[in-house]
């Protein structure tokens, strides 16, 4: 099982009335959420168990009861959702072509900043493969401290599951870039994959360039950092315990773009569903990781990506509508 962890959100996305002024249509949403729902897309169920699982604070709002039926419906477990009073955020999404979408967040006090080591599970989880977290989860207190408990605990069992990091970087949610960059290299050095945009590493490391900061990632310690660059495709590097990297790249599909809300979500999502389908969900797995393997996994991871880009809104297929592009 793989279990996704951080932010669920409502986005609240621009569409033209018929005056041409914007108005803005509620989406569920937030990077891990949009995580979980591509590998519950793609992974589905086994033995009628689900695959993939969400682990946050949620509230019974009207928005929180969308997020956990947008779950349920795509196949993502909700054993590890706890429900609160609280709010649910709101992310007004700013879409302009040809560039990243920019967001505006309403978060004080609401439920998902609010997880705290008593919503974490009380006992290790033998059946997981796979911890997903990342986002603006870990710019707020206190999921940020909570999941950073979750993962350090996982990280550290041996034979404990794989530990994937996407930081999803919001700069206007970072208020001590210093501080936050230091708790970032912890996260990835706790991390077996760390995937991670072009993007991110302008705010990271913006004097490094891209092949130097790839290296910086690996040497904290993941055995494995997937790097998407957009309209250009995807990378993945792979470090080789005796020294020197194994590394692939796949091309982005020639689909329409509609927008791109979602697509890194998505990728991250199906990278680690390629992952697990073909047995390689493990950390002794990934550190045998050869190109082939990693060319593999970022054509699936990109082809995926490249759906969600083609359609409105965070919207990840699932198997059946990967085998038709």
């Amino acid at each position: 099982m793989i279990i996704c962890c951080g932010e669920a959100l409502i986005d609240m996305v621009p569409e033209k009335n018929a005056a041409g002024r914007d108005v803005y249509a509620p989406c569920p949403g937030g990077s891990p959420y949009n995580t979980a729902i591509a590998a519950g897309r793609l992974l589905g169920e086994k033995n009628g168990v689900p695959r993939t699982a969400f682990l946050a604070r949620l509230s019974k709002d009207f928005f929180g009861r969308q997020l956990i039926g947008h779950l349920e419906s795509s196949g993502v477990s909700t054993a590890l959702v706890t429900l609160s009073n609280q709010t649910t955020t709101l992310a007004f999404v700013k879409l302009e072509e040809g560039k990243e979408p920019s967001y505006i967040f309403y978060t004080e006090g609401a439920a998902d900043r609010s997880l705290v080591p008593s919503d974490l599970p009380a006992l290790a989880l033998s059946e997981t493969d796979c911890v997903q977290f990342g986002s603006i989860s870990m710019t707020m207190e206190s999921s940020a401290s909570t999941i950073e408990r979750f993962v350090l605990g996982e990280s550290s069992r041996e034979n404990g599951p794989v530990i994937s990091f996407d930081p999803n970087i919001r700069p206007m949610m970072i208020q001590d870039r210093a501080a936050y960059l230091e708790r970032f290299e912890k996260w990835a050095a706790c991390s077996d994959i760390v995937k991670i945009s072009s993007v991110d590493f302008d705010f990271i490391y913006p004097e490094e360039g891209l092949e130097k900061s790839v290296e910086k990632i690996l040497a904290l310690g993941p055995r494995l950092a997937a790097v998407t660059l957009g309209s250009g495709g995807a990378i993945a590097v792979r470090r080789r315990k005796e020294g020197g990297v194994v590394r692939a790249s796949a091309p982005v599909l020639e689909l329409p773009v509609i927008d791109t809300i979602g697509a890194g979500d998505t990728f991250h999502g199906a990278l680690l569903s390629w992952l697990e389908i073909n047995g390689r969900m493990s950390r002794k797995a990934l550190s045998c990781l050869d190109e082939a393997d990693m060319r593999s996994a970022l054509v699936f991871a990109n082809k995926a990506a490249s759906i969600v880009c083609s359609r409105k809104g965070a919207n990840p297929p699932g198997l059946a509508e990967m085998d038709l592009v």
